[in-house]
C-alpha cells in the first residue's frame, strides 16, 4: 500500500503512535546517513557530510523523511530526483523490486554533477510503498578541473560526466559495467568506488529497517502515519503564514559575477503574503548566464524550502512545507535553467536566494529572521601529482559567520545555512595530502554590526608541501556583503589572495579563478565573511562590545566607529565617554 499524500479519511492517529512512528522513520533515515558517513572514501561525504537519505513517495516522489545529518537542501531537490526516476521507469514499464537506479543530472534531479544519487523502489507484500534514496557529493566526476567546481565553465560538459537515470541494479542483478563507465570519468576511481560502495550500503540498511518497521506496525498504519505527518506541516505551516500580515514585501541582492563576464547579477525577490498562503515571486532576477552561478527550477524550490524553515523551525521536514506556498520563477531567469547551461556553482546562488527570503521576511516578521550568513562555499581545490606519480586532489569547502538573531549573536565560523553538515578538519586534510594550514583562525572585526553581532568569518592559509599544484577558487561576496536586517549592518567582504614569485595576487574577478599554479612554499590565504548584524549596532549593550574587544572578536577601533563605544585594547571600557559619544552620533 502506498501511503497517501492527500487528505486522510481514516480515524486520526492518536499522537503517541504518531510520535513514535515519526521518532522510528526519522530514525531510518539517520542510520543510513550514518551508515554513508562512516563507509565513504572522501572527506567531503566522511567528514563533511554532503550527503542525505530519505523516504519519498511512490507516486509523486514528494519527501515523506529525510535524515537530521543530511543536507536540508537535498529535502527539495531529492523529491525532483525520485519524480524523475518515476517517470523514467514508467516509459520503461514501470519499477521492479531489486532495481536501483543512478544518476547525476542537474536540470532533472537538482543541484549540481558532482551530487550522485541512487533510488531505489521499496516493495512490501509485492506492492510498491515508497522508493529510499541516497545522494552524495563524489569527489571528481570529471571535467576541466579536479573537483568539479569549474569557475569558467559555459556548459555542463566542462564541469563533468552527466548520467540520466539508468539502472545500476536490474530487478537485483548488478550491472557493472555502470560502474566501469563512471570510474572511467573519475580522476580518483578508488574515491567514487568506495563512495557508491556506501550509498548501495545505506539503502540496504533503509531497505531492512523499513521493512522491520512495518512488521511491528503494518503497512495501512505507517502509510497513514506518513500521510498525517505530511498533513499536519501543511497545517502548521498555513497557521504561520496566516499569522504573518498580508502584503508585499521585497528585497534584492546580487551576485559578484559569472565567471566569464565581470558584471553583478541580481536575485530578486517579492513575497506576497494573502491569507493562510504565500507567493515567493523571483520575476526580477537575472536571465541566465553564460557561467556556472545558473541553477535548475528544482534546486530554485529545494533553496527556498531550506529558508522557510530556517523561519518556520517548528514545521516537520516533509512536502506539507511547501504546500501552502507558489512560486513564481521565470523559465528564462538563472533560477530556472535547462542543459546545457552550467551549473556548477549552485551553492552560490541558492545561498543568495536565501538571504533574500531572509530580508524580505525581516519586514514582516522581525521577531522570526536574522541577517544573513557568511554566504558563500568559497569551494577550493588544490591538484597536482606527488613524488611517486600518484595524483591527489584536495577539494573543500571552508566556513564562516551566521547572522546575528532575536536570542543572540550569529554563529562564528559555522558553515552555509543549506546544510548541517561540517567543515572537514585541518587534521584530516593535513594527513590526506600534501599541505600544511600555517592559520586557521578567527577574523576579527568581519561579522556585521548590530544589536545583535553577525558572528565572525575565519581566515585559512594553506601552504603547499609538494613540488607543484593548479589551484581554482569559486566563491562569493567578494563586492557584495553579506547584508544586516532591522538596521542591522553587513558583514566583511570575502577575500582571496595566492603567492606567485613576484609576490601576493589576487583574482581579476575577486572570488572566481582558474589557472593558479603554485610550487613548494606558496600559499593560498582565504578570509571569510562574517554574518550580517541584526538591529542597530547603537543599541548594543556596551558592556557586550567592550566584550568582543576582550575577547579578539572586534578591535578597538571598530568599537568605536562601527558601535560608537570607546573601548581600549585591553577591552576596558570608558562608559561615560561612550555615552558622549552615543549622543553625538544619534543626533546627526
Amino acid at each position: 500500500m502506498s501511503p497517501d499524500t492527500g487528505k486522510v479519511e481514516t480515524q486520526p492517529m492518536d499522537p503517541v503512535t504518531l510520535a513514535v512512528l515519526k521518532g522510528r522513520l526519522e530514525q531510518i533515515a539517520d542510520e543510513m546517513d550514518a551508515t554513508l558517513f562512516r563507509s565513504a572514501f572522501n572527506p567531503i561525504i566522511a567528514e563533511a557530510h554532503d550527503a542525505s537519505h530519505g523516504l519519498y513517495h511512490a507516486e509523486t516522489g514528494e519527501t515523506l523523511v529525510q535524515g537530521k545529518s543530511g543536507l536540508p537542501v537535498f529535502v527539495g531537490a531529492m523529491s525532483f530526483a525520485v519524480k524523475a526516476v518515476i517517470d523514467r521507469a514508467a516509459k520503461a514499464g514501470g519499477v521492479s523490486q531489486g532495481d536501483v537506479y543512478i544518476f547525476n543530472d542537474p536540470y532533472e534531479g537538482g543541484t549540481h554533477l558532482s551530487d550522485f544519487k541512487l533510488v531505489r523502489p521499496f516493495f512490501r507484500d509485492g506492492k510498491l510503498f515508497c522508493y529510499l534514496a541516497s545522494v552524495g557529493h563524489w569527489h571528481d566526476v570529471g571535467g576541466n578541473v579536479p573537483g568539479n567546481y569549474n569557475p569558467v565553465a559555459t556548459e555542463c560538459f566542462q564541469e563533468g560526466m552527466l548520467i540520466p537515470p539508468v539502472k545500476l541494479y536490474d530487478k537485483g542483478e548488478f550491472r557493472p559495467d555502470i560502474v566501469e563507465i563512471l570510474k572511467s570519468n573519475s580522476r580518483l576511481p578508488g574515491s567514487l568506488y568506495g563512495d557508491l560502495n556506501g550509498q548501495i550500503n545505506a539503502l540496504e540498511l533503509g531497505d531492512q529497517r523499513l521493512n522491520a518497521l512495518l512488521d511491528d506496525y503494518g503497512a495501512e498504519t505507517v502509510a497513514q502515519g506518513l500521510a498525517e505527518l505530511k498533513a499536519r506541516a501543511g497545517q502548521l505551516m498555513r497557521s504561520f503564514i496566516a499569522d504573518l500580515p498580508d502584503g508585499t514585501y521585497s528585497a534584492d541582492d546580487f551576485l559578484d559575477n559569472d565567471g566569464i563576464t565581470d558584471s553583478p547579477l541580481q536575485i530578486g525577490l517579492d513575497i506576497r503574503i494573502e491569507g493562510d498562503r504565500m507567493m515567493l515571486d523571483f520575476a526580477r532576477t537575472s536571465p541566465a548566464c553564460a557561467g556556472p552561478v545558473n541553477i535548475s527550477r528544482s534546486t530554485a524550490i529545494a533553496s527556498c524550502y531550506v529558508a522557510l524553515k530556517h523561519v518556520f523551525r517548528d514545521v516537520p521536514a516533509n512536502a506539507g512545507v511547501l504546500e501552502p506556498i507558489d512560486f513564481n520563477i521565470p523559465i528564462e531567469s538563472l533560477l530556472s535553467v535547462s542543459a546545457p547551461k552550467p551549473v556548477g556553482g549552485y551553492t552560490e546562488t541558492i545561498l543568495r536566494v536565501i538571504d533574500v527570503i531572509f530580508v524580505a521576511l525581516s519586514q514582516a516578521a522581525p521577531d522570526m529572521v536574522n541577517g544573513c550568513a557568511y554566504g558563500t562555499i568559497n569551494a577550493l581545490s588544490l591538484a597536482g601529482h606527488r613524488a611517486d606519480g600518484r595524483r591527489w586532489v584536495m577539494f573543500s569547502f571552508f566556513g564562516g559567520g551566521h547572522g546575528g538573531n532575536p536570542e543572540g549573536d550569529g554563529l562564528n565560523h559555522g558553515n552555509a545555512p543549506i546544510s548541517t553538515a561540517t567543515i572537514p578538519p585541518l587534521e584530516i586534510l593535513e594527513a590526506a595530502y600534501p599541505v600544511q594550514f600555517t592559520q586557521w583562525a578567527l577574523r576579527p572585526d568581519s561579522g556585521g554590526p548590530g544589536t545583535q553581532r553577525g558572528g565572525n568569518g575565519a581566515i585559512y592559509e594553506i601552504k603547499l608541501l609538494e613540488k607543484n599544484a593548479d589551484v581554482f577558487l569559486f566563491g562569493e561576496r567578494g563586492k557584495y556583503a553579506p547584508p544586516g536586517v532591522l538596521d542591522g549592518e553587513s558583514a566583511a567582504f570575502n577575500k582571496f589572495t595566492y603567492e606567485q614569485d613576484d609576490g601576493p595576487h589576487e583574482p581579476p574577478m575577486v572570488s572566481k579563478m582558474v589557472g593558479i599554479k603554485l610550487t613548494t612554499g606558496q600559499k593560498v590565504r582565504l578570509e571569510t565573511p562574517g554574518g550580517g548584524g541584526y538591529g542597530s549596532p547603537l543599541q548594543r549593550d556596551p558592556d557586550l562590545v567592550a566584550e568582543d574587544v576582550r575577547l579578539g572578536y572586534v578591535t578597538s577601533a571598530a568599537a568605536r566607529d562601527r558601535y560608537a563605544c570607546i573601548v581600549d585594547e585591553s577591552g576596558e571600557l570608558d562608559r561615560p565617554g561612550t555615552i558622549v559619544l552615543r549622543q553625538e552620533v544619534a543626533s546627526q
